[in-house]
């Protein structure tokens, strides 16, 4: 029977690979999982090397199609403060009206909002108080844009400076949610577009309201 002679290693030998297996191990943890998976590029090869695109970040989630939501790094973070109009615009005494006793009838659109890159735009809804409109609306290619939801009280004769008030601010791609007018008026969103490219945002609503002459399509 023929046997094949395999050298041994001696233990000075199999130290010496053990000692290599580390530190080539230790390299490509510190040049390429560190930027990939936590976002820690320690000696900067993860950048040469690209490694650091991988990043996900810790605020990525994965929806129910299967992609990435992912919000930048750099967004500035929202604070009370950027809420609605400033304290120098009083809330107009319309806002405490009561509310009507018929709403507007039911209906269902789906309006698409192109926001050209580095700009942005509003698009209103009119609602009389506790009117009731489910929404959900989300962007192409998923692109983050900020957003601004909301709201203008009607008066028969506004000011110069027209107070408003803000029910959500956020980075986002997508959102959904049911609306319940605190007040009759306009109400809607403001999308500012940061992405190098146009975005085009799908809204869908539906319950009580009336689209805008302005915004029509």
């Amino acid at each position: 029977m023929d046997t094949t002679n395999q050298p041994l290693l001696n233990k000075k030998q199999l130290l010496k690979s053990v000692i290599i297996a580390a530190i080539i191990g230790a390299v490509v943890l510190v040049v390429a999982v560190f930027p990939a998976e936590y976002g820690r590029d320690l000696t900067g090869l993860g950048k040469v090397f690209g490694f650091d695109k991988l990043y996900m970040g810790h605020s990525s989630e994965e929806n129910m199609d299967g992609d990435l939501q992912v919000v930048p790094k750099n967004v500035k973070r929202l604070k009370i403060e950027k809420l609605g109009s400033p304290a120098s615009v009083p809330k107009p005494a319309a806002s405490e009206n009561p509310p009507p006793s018929e709403q507007l009838a039911l209906r269902s659109d789906e309006i698409t909002i192109v926001v050209p890159s580095g700009k942005g735009l509003e698009y209103k809804f009119k609602a009389l108080k506790l009117g009731s409109i489910k929404y959900d609306w989300s962007t192409s290619k998923n692109n983050i844009v900020y957003i601004d939801f909301h709201g203008e009280v009607h008066e028969e004769n506004p000011p110069e400076e027209i107070f408003y008030e803000s029910y959500t601010l956020a980075h986002s791609n997508n959102m959904a949610g049911t609306f319940t007018a605190p007040f009759d008026g306009k109400h809607g969103w403001y999308f500012r577009n940061r992405n190098p490219v146009d975005v085009t945002v799908t809204l869908n609503l539906e319950g009580e309201y009336e689209l805008l002459e302005e915004y029509k399509q």
